[in-house]
């Protein structure tokens, strides 16, 4: 780092200190914290990353997993992970979101007991590290809550220094009615610790402890767990929960301008770092709150568009686009150096927080029943002076495609292929749940055996069993996979869906999702259209303004489209990408 840079870097870092802890000697402990991240003897600093859309291209598409999706009951998950990577998404998908691959108690992984040890279940770090040097890896940084079983809560409850002063303990006499809720267990657990009765903060479960950012001991030990994820081939760190990592009785405790200021300070390293590494937040909120993380180009890098998962739901059961495109139309772009991360299906549900103000109450309540109908179940949040709300909807994203608001009919796969395509064409970084690839149904008995709604989009597959499936052209498994490995393959060969490229939404029938997407050298148009219905419809070619003496094609179906050509068909969730640079 040059005398220049590294003064930039201080000056930066010294200011997000001050305004995170202001009551501690700045310098000293701006200092402390380099030091963790950067521990003596290494020298991978480097000049700050200009900002820019560099770090991304239209090549990129992350396939998101738990390290045991898949599973034989001979081989290390992680090997089989790797070979079914290899096998079925090779040259499609580059990256893969690895969920919580450590040691833990609950909540399939976010509850982490060890966070410098991978699950011997699923392997070792020389398997994390073999799939970082072959795929863009991402990890989570699960930083506002440890397991209740962990070696720091532990030590938290016997007093022993650091980490008795570890984790965010408050009164059952405190106000905390405002406080955010995104469960609805009771937010204080009572434990006994060697001072005595203590009430510890649980954001998610009582199993799933709050740490106390204020004291900058916890920053400190999750930038050396930064560090060691990076030292292991991850590129992208998803900060899970980050919304919620700073506390304060008698606020809200989310979004607090201390969270933000953690989330700059991250950044900062990521941007001095010799490796390229982007940050991505995790904040299931509503839609201004989300974007709130991108900051001023100096927050994440990526947030996940948490707004589009409920949205294209409502758009898939109602057969209009209308509320979809009302929203989409009012997105900002990503700011310079910042993107999108699109997606439908996670490991977790559908959240529904990030719907409020755009469906209607009676829009969520009609979605939330045909879930139901579907097989699905629905998790509830407590509201602040009580009651609840729906807060994620639990179903796979393939078994919610089987049918409308009028019931069950025969468009499941193209309704899910619809829906997945219009991902792909939005601004962003589009980002496929293994289970939607794989179509996979309802998982009941994982329910029944774990007794939590998250389990029925949580299923292990057999390896041997999933590749007779995927073997069989006549089986639902092969027929998806196949297709989404075509359409991703084409998607990621168009320069008009760069992450950044320009888009603009297009105001056509109200059963159609339409997108205009430019190269970012201006040299290829695509108009990405999406039939939402299950009617066959037609626009007029006129309506998209095809410019006259070029040839224009459909990437999907490979037809000639005329700009003088009258009506373009749609048939029931067709979907066509026409493009003059095909």
């Amino acid at each position: 780092m040059t005398a220049e840079s590294s003064s930039t870097f201080h000056h930066k870092l010294e200011t997000l200190v001050r305004q995170i802890y202001p009551d501690h000697e700045v310098e000293t402990l701006a200092e402390e914290l380099a030091e963790a991240f950067w521990p003596e003897g290494t020298t991978r600093r480097r000049r700050g990353r200009v900002p820019g859309n560099r770090q991304w291209s239209e090549r990129d598409a992350l396939v998101i997993t738990y390290g045991n999706s898949i599973v034989d009951g001979q081989h290390k998950p992680l090997d089989l992970l790797r070979h079914f990577l290899h096998t079925h998404l090779s040259g499609v998908v580059n990256g893969v979101h690895i969920l919580p691959f450590f040691p833990w108690t609950s909540d399939d992984g976010f509850a982490v007991t060890d966070y410098r040890a991978v699950n011997p279940v699923l392997g070792d770090w020389s398997d994390i590290q073999r799939i970082g040097s072959e795929f863009l890896l991402m990890s989570d940084l699960v930083l506002n809550h440890v397991s209740s079983s962990s070696a720091w809560f532990n030590a938290y409850r016997q007093g022993h220094d650091p980490y008795d002063k570890f984790f965010f303990e408050a009164s059952p006499d405190d106000d905390l009615s405002d406080v955010v809720r995104p469960r609805t267990h009771p937010l204080l657990r009572e434990v006994n610790t060697s001072r005595g009765i203590r009430h510890v903060w649980c954001t998610f479960s009582h199993d799933q402890v709050d740490l106390d950012f204020r004291n900058p001991e916890v920053l400190k030990e999750f930038l050396r767990v930064m560090r060691l994820h990076v030292d292991n081939g991850v590129r992208i760190i998803r900060l899970d929960a980050v919304a919620f990592i700073w506390k304060q009785i008698g606020t809200k405790s989310i979004h607090m301008p201390q969270t933000h200021a953690i989330v700059r300070l991250m950044r900062l390293f990521a941007d001095f770092s010799s490796e390229s590494i982007i940050l991505l937040t995790e904040t299931n909120v509503p839609n201004a709150e989300n974007l709130s993380y991108f900051g001023n180009r100096n927050e994440a890098h990526a947030v996940y568009n948490f707004s589009l998962p409920p949205l294209v739901l409502h758009a898939m059961l109602s057969g209009t686009a209308k509320n979809l495109i009302r929203w989409q139309g009012s997105m900002p772009p990503a700011q310079l150096g910042c993107a999108y991360l699109n997606f439908t299906a996670s490991h977790d549900g559908i959240g529904m927080r990030p719907a409020e103000g755009i469906l209607t109450p009676e829009d969520t309540g009609e979605v939330v029943q045909k879930m139901k109908d579907f097989g699905g179940r629905v998790s509830m949040r407590a509201l602040p002076g009580g009651g609840e709300a729906p807060y994620e909807l639990n179903i796979t994203w393939f078994e919610a495609m089987k049918g409308t608001f009028a019931g069950e009919d025969a468009h499941q796969i193209e309704r899910f292929l619809a829906s997945q395509s219009l991902v792909m064409a939005l601004e962003g970084i589009p980002a496929f749940y293994i289970h939607s690839l794989l179509a996979t149904p309802n998982d009941q008995d994982g329910v029944e055996k774990s007794g939590h709604n998250r389990a029925i989009n949580r299923h292990r597959w057999d390896y041997e069993e999933l590749h007779g499936l995927l073997e069989d052209p006549s089986t639902t498994q092969h027929q998806v996979l196949e297709e989404m490995r075509r359409r991703i393959g084409i998607r990621r060969r168009q320069r008009a869906f760069h992450p950044n490229a320009t888009q603009f939404t297009l105001q056509l029938d109200h059963r159609i999702f339409g997108l205009w997407r430019q190269s970012l050298d201006r040299d290829q148009s695509i108009f990405a259209l999406h039939n939402v219905s299950d009617d066959a419809l037609e626009i007029d070619a006129m309506a998209i303004n095809l410019i006259d003496g070029e040839d224009w094609v459909d990437l999907l179906s490979g037809e000639a489209i005329r700009p003088d050509g009258g009506p373009i068909p749609f048939a029931p969730y067709q979907c066509r990408w026409i493009t003059n640079r095909g």
